[in-house]
């Protein structure tokens, strides 16, 4: 039995919990027990299907609200605890705070991975000054270190530990068969929600300044001058949702954007929409890249998001975020007439298929078990 613990799932169900849960969903749980560290109290995303699989959840205080408890309580469950876990996989989006490695060292987990899930910095200037340090630093806590993309992978780690042999780069795989696009259910969907005569645009991420939504709006609202009957879904949540509605008042959209918040049902929605706009200011690899592509959106994306998540070429078309909302509308409307097509083998020969790449990290780990 191969014991695994795992840092980085928050409450909110964003992308490195959907990717976790991916692989965690697909891994044979008969040779590996999964728990989970969290630095919060609140009930994290997936907790109760995590707790189905055998997981255990522990949460410990967020060391933005106590410091002192926070390491107090951080030094007791690793005292505790450590000496059951072959191996720490630490999922994070910036080297700000490498405390669980360090615990993780001194208490005696020998395999100790640290994998990158951004490529810029999303907080504070002092978080900024902190990543730059600890990234000078990370080769004395971690054994491994992992990334969702190369761009993710220079954000984390030198060119030396790149070059190095325990340095790889992990798809965003996903359960491409439930993203193959399905005319039915398109149809299903599009009647459901009233949208049979609709052009609709969709996004899905986090409401946060990373993902530009509020760019996003003024896009829609050109789109609207040219094609009235547009419609704008946005699926996530986030710290931006009080911004983002009030921008909808400000623009004077209406019932034209529909915020439907986190959803169970996004492969569903993906082949309901007409195209799918994407104007981030950074990314790492965003699985729902992945899976709009698996669904056979054209997709509309900013020159900021990394070519390697380009995976089916006819599908995506890249904007330069210096453009104006203006310009970025007349690329979405020339999408307006695409016919929707399958591209689940072209996805899976890409190595996004979850089934093969969780058969890969379960032979990984078990080929590293022991050391």
């Amino acid at each position: 039995m191969n014991n695994i613990l795992i840092f980085g799932m928050t409450e909110n169900p964003g992308g490195v919990e959907s990717f976790l849960m991916s692989y965690i969903r697909k891994i044979n749980r008969g040779n590996f027990k999964f728990d989970f560290l969290c630095n919060s109290h609140d009930k994290i995303a997936y907790e109760d299907e995590l707790i189905s699989y055998g997981c255990e959840i522990y949460h410990i205080t967020a060391r933005s609200k106590d410091y002192k408890k926070y390491k107090r309580e951080m030094q007791q469950f690793f005292k505790e605890n450590a000496s059951q876990y072959d191996t720490i996989w630490v999922n994070v989006c910036s080297l700000a705070n490498i405390d669980y490695l360090k615990y993780a060292k001194k208490y005696g987990i020998k395999r100790r991975i640290i994998h990158s899930h951004n490529s810029m910095n999303m907080d504070s200037k002092l978080r900024g000054l902190l990543h730059a340090y600890n990234k000078r630093h990370i080769d004395k806590y971690a054994t491994d270190f992992w990334a969702c993309s190369k761009e993710a992978g220079e954000w984390f780690y030198s060119k030396q530990i790149m070059q190095g042999a325990n340095y790889k780069e992990i798809k965003n795989a996903i359960d491409i068969s439930q993203y193959k696009y399905d005319e039915d259910i398109r149809i299903a969907y599009r009647k459901k929600y009233g949208v049979e005569d609709k052009f609709v645009i969709g996004n899905v991420g986090r409401l946060q300044f990373q993902k530009n939504q509020l760019f996003l709006l003024d896009i829609f609202a050109s789109v609207l001058k040219k094609k009235p009957e547009a419609i704008l879904w946005m699926i996530g949540q986030g710290e931006d949702e009080d911004k983002i509605r009030e921008k909808i008042q400000k623009l004077n959209l209406g019932t034209a954007v529909k915020m439907l918040g986190v959803r169970n049902d996004v492969p569903n929605l993906l082949q309901a929409m007409d195209v799918f706009v994407f104007p981030s200011l950074y990314e790492g690899l965003p699985v729902t890249m992945v899976e709009a592509q698996a669904a056979g959106l054209p997709c509309i994306i900013s020159d900021k998001v990394p070519e390697e998540c380009i995976i089916t070429t006819n599908l995506v078309t890249t904007q330069k975020l210096t453009d104006s909302p203006k310009i970025w509308a007349e690329h979405i409307l020339r999408r307006a007439k695409n016919t929707r097509t399958d591209h689940y083998d072209e996805i899976k020969s890409h190595g996004y298929d979850i089934e093969e790449a969780a058969k890969w990290l379960q032979n990984y780990y078990i080929a590293h078990s022991g050391e």
